[in-house]
């Protein structure tokens, strides 16, 4: 990796699911088999539209669904209705850590970048995939999601982390995947670049950049998605 060249952004802000860790796949399989354990029919693009969008948004289509067979129970009655299902279940977050995540971290610190994490997801599971993936200690921000009224595609929470940051949008880019990711860094002013994915049917034109792992952002960087350098 050439150093000479300058990394022209004085922070990166991180997404967490499908960013950092791909997770989104792991939990869509998770969601099929809780739906098909309660006879619940969700169509693969009703699921698809989930990803990327915050856990009050999931809730609030997990609370119809749930409906649909009858069983009536509010959003905080939903996520104790899932969770004990789930009770059982584990997840390896180490193993569904993304190629690159450690090296490219590494690079920017020792590049003087700083770093953020904003995720919807909630905190204690920020936490606990930061600490399996051995990853937590590059974050000098990490924001959650369940943090504000609306989390993505709302920019509050790229604007709440560019505030903790103390650094204009002009000056820091984010990484995301999904469209409600997207649209909340573009919204905030920040310079999306985008990890690819082709597995749930979205568009990610909307980014800047598209890149095809989370390390190629250094590269990447110095140019934007039509080869134009940035200024």
């Amino acid at each position: 990796m050439d150093q000479s060249i300058p990394f022209p952004f004085d922070a990166v802000i991180f997404d967490m699911d499908g960013v950092l860790v791909d997770t989104e796949f792991a939990f869509m399989l998770e969601e099929r088999s809780f739906f098909d354990a309660h006879c619940i029919e969700v169509s693969d693009e009703e699921l698809f539209a989930t990803v990327g969008c915050s856990q009050q948004d999931f809730l609030s289509d997990l609370v119809r669904w749930l409906a649909s067979v009858d069983i009536e129970l509010d959003r905080e009655g939903a996520l104790g209705f899932y969770n004990n299902w789930a009770s059982d279940l584990t997840v390896d977050y180490a193993s569904l850590r993304n190629p690159g995540v450690p090296e490219v971290l590494q690079e920017l610190t020792n590049r003087g970048v700083r770093l953020a994490l904003a995720s919807s997801s909630p905190m204690d599971n920020i936490r606990h995939v930061l600490t399996a993936c051995e990853i937590g200690d590059y974050f000098e921000v990490v924001v959650s999601g369940e943090q504000f009224a609306q989390s993505k595609p709302d920019p509050e929470i790229y604007l709440h982390t560019l505030d903790l940051l103390g650094l204009p949008a002009s000056r820091c880019c984010c990484v995301e995947d999904s469209v409600p990711g997207i649209t909340a860094g573009q919204a905030a002013g920040l310079t999306v670049f985008a990890k690819r994915e082709e597995r749930f049917g979205f568009s990610q034109d909307d980014a800047d950049v598209i890149i095809d792992q989370v390390f190629d952002l250094i590269s990447a960087a110095s140019t934007c998605r039509n080869g134009i350098e940035w200024e």
